[in-house]
């Protein structure tokens, strides 16, 4: 099936394999368009998921998959989110840019909120370069900025092959995610916990739920 991804448990060369951290297959997909999920963010409510892709981003309706809302971030020529993040209270999104830029969008009219002093939760310009979001830095090092993802002693880790590991804090590897879709078999994987799921997106558009199996 299309939509079928392989996950794989490592071999006793990663050491004693353990139960699963995941289900073997996700129960919910979003599907976004075409371009790569470059960046997930979850609503406080947690109702909602905001996907930054390579043409600017938008906000889905977790449980319809609905679109509800775009977001048209562009700067120069480039149109990719680097970060994508929600305010508090989920009125607002922050989207970063390839520069660095940041803009505020409003949520419910889906326009720029210019008045960037007034929201003080949103990164200053010296915190946004220590995330690696300027030009000083590689494509790469702007372009991955969730790689990583913690939930209790369980880490998720994006992998230069386009898998995403589950490693505990002893270093031990529980379970690999792999990708065979991805047309990009170096795309790296954002990696997202919800209470419930692991969330992470794909170079086809895909924004997929993977339930928590153990924790």
């Amino acid at each position: 099936m299309k939509n079928i991804l392989l996950v794989t448990l490592l071999s006793c060369a990663f050491g004693s394999m353990e139960a699963q951290f995941v289900a073997s297959e996700p129960d919910r997909t979003l599907n976004t368009g075409k371009e790569q999920v470059t960046a997930l963010a979850m609503a406080p409510r947690g109702d909602r998921m905001l996907v930054g892709t390579t043409k600017g981003a938008a906000l889905f309706d977790i449980e319809s998959g609905k679109k509800v809302q775009d977001f048209p971030f562009k700067e120069d020529d480039n149109s990719t989110v680097w970060h994508a993040s929600f305010n508090d209270n989920g009125e607002f999104v922050l989207l970063i840019g390839y520069t660095g830029k940041r803009e505020v969008w409003d949520v419910k009219s889906g326009k720029i909120d210019k008045m960037l002093n007034k929201h003080g939760w949103i990164p200053d310009p010296r915190q946004v370069k220590a995330m690696g979001l300027n030009m000083g830095n590689s494509d790469f090092d702007r372009f991955y900025q969730q790689t990583e993802a913690v939930l209790g002693e369980v880490r998720a880790v994006a992998q230069k092959n386009g898998a995403v590991q589950f490693i505990t804090s002893s270093d031990q590897a529980l379970q690999q995610i792999e990708f065979p879709q991805n047309k990009d078999q170096h795309h790296r994987a954002p990696c997202l916990f919800s209470d419930t799921h692991f969330i992470t997106g794909t170079d086809d558009g895909r924004v997929l739920f993977y339930p928590l199996v153990r924790r």
